[in-house]
This record gives structure tokens, C-alpha cells and sequence, in this order.
């Protein structure tokens, strides 16, 4: 059965979207390509209109199952982790309103299941991007090549979706997030929260 993935690189200035088919043998073929561009000097609410109409015009043609978008984390640069976290809010809504299948995935997830690798740079994995969609060039811009490597990862990801409570099938990035999420889950339930200094919620 063939999974078509939209996969979204959310940016301000240029918001790539990829879509890929792929197929139960991970073979994946490539069936669009883009980046979505806004001018800085747009006011804001122009911008997300923009890039919301172009996703949705994506959505509306191509007709993906599954929305892959990168997870926001924590930057030096404030404004750009605004910017990521605004479109991956148009994209999220634009989603939901269709009931499309969202997933989240770090940048270290991607590079990991794209190339073996969770600290490749950007190069190899846009080199792998190409070879595995079987193109003669690689992608242009960047963003381009992140959206179609957010759309393989999560493709490459759902067959082998491990049983709930267990770790089978996961790459070394995914377990190091669960892991972190488990201890997390593990603090927040330490007795210490209990303790009567602890501020209500």
C-alpha cells in the first residue's frame, strides 16, 4: 500500500513542501516539490496568509495521508523559533481541518533515518534525499530537500511502528527522545511535587 506523505520545513521566509509516495519496500518516488516564499517587509498576518494558502493549495492537490513537520526546539535565535513555530501552526490547523495524520519529527530524527547518521550535516543529507527519490540533482534551496527528508523519515518510520510500551523498531534518535520523555515523566511524578512548598497549579 503506498503512504503519501506531505512533508512541511516551516521558515517565515521559505517554507519548503515536499510530497512523496512510498511504497512497503521503502522505495519512495517523488511527486512535488516547492518552497513557499514571503517578502520580510509583508506585515505578519500577510506572510502566514501567504503560506497557509500556498500549503493548502498543496494539501488540496496532491492529497496526502500524513503531514510530516519538523518538532520546534529552543534556538539562539528567537526570532527564527517564532517564525517555525507560526507556520507549524498554520500547517497544524490546515491539517486538523482536513483530519490528516500529523507527526512531529527533530531534526536529528530525520538525519538519522535519512542517512544512518543523527549528526549528519546538511549536505548528506540532502545527497541521500536525492539518491533515494532517485534524482539527478539535488533539491534547490535547503528547504526543499528538508521538507521532501521530513516526508521519507516519517514514510520510512510508520511501517515498523512499535507496540505501545516497547522500543522495537525505533532508530537511536527515537529512543533517546523517548527516553528523555520517560524521564521527564519519571520526575514530574517524583514524590517531591508533592511535598506542601510545591505551588498549586
Amino acid at each position: 500500500m503506498t503512504l503519501r506523505v506531505l512533508g512541511i520545513d516551516p521558515g517565515l521566509t521559505r517554507c519548503g513542501v515536499g510530497v512523496v509516495d512510498v511504497e512497503r519496500d521503502r522505495s519512495a518516488r517523488l511527486v512535488y516539490v516547492g518552497v513557499i516564499r514571503t517578502s520580510p517587509q509583508t506585515p505578519l498576518e500577510q506572510r502566514l496568509l501567504a503560506i497557509g494558502d500556498g500549503i493548502e493549495e498543496v494539501i488540496d492537490t496532491h492529497l496526502p495521508r500524513v503531514v510530516a513537520l519538523e518538532r520546534v526546539f529552543a534556538q539562539h535565535n528567537l526570532r527564527t523559533v517564532m517564525g517555525v513555530a507560526q507556520i507549524s501552526g498554520v500547517a497544524l490547523h490546515l491539517a486538523a481541518r482536513r483530519r490528516l495524520t500529523v507527526a512531529l519529527h527533530t531534526p536529528t530524527e530525520v538525519k538519522a533515518s535519512i542517512t544512518g547518521y543523527g549528526a549528519a550535516d546538511k549536505k548528506q543529507v540532502q545527497a541521500m534525499v536525492a539518491r533515494i527519490l532517485n534524482l539527478e540533482t539535488v533539491p534547490k534551496p535547503a528547504d526543499a530537500a528538508d521538507a521532501l527528508a521530513l516526508a521519507i523519515c516519517h514514510a520510512w518510520r510508520a511501517p515498523v511502528a512499535a507496540p505501545a510500551g516497547t522500543d522495537a523498531g525505533l532508530t537511536p534518535a527515537q529512543r533517546a527522545w523517548q527516553e528523555a520523555e520517560r524521564g521527564a515523566r519519571r520526575a514530574s511524578a517524583s514524590p517531591s511535587r508533592t511535598d506542601s512548598t510545591t505551588p498549586g497549579r
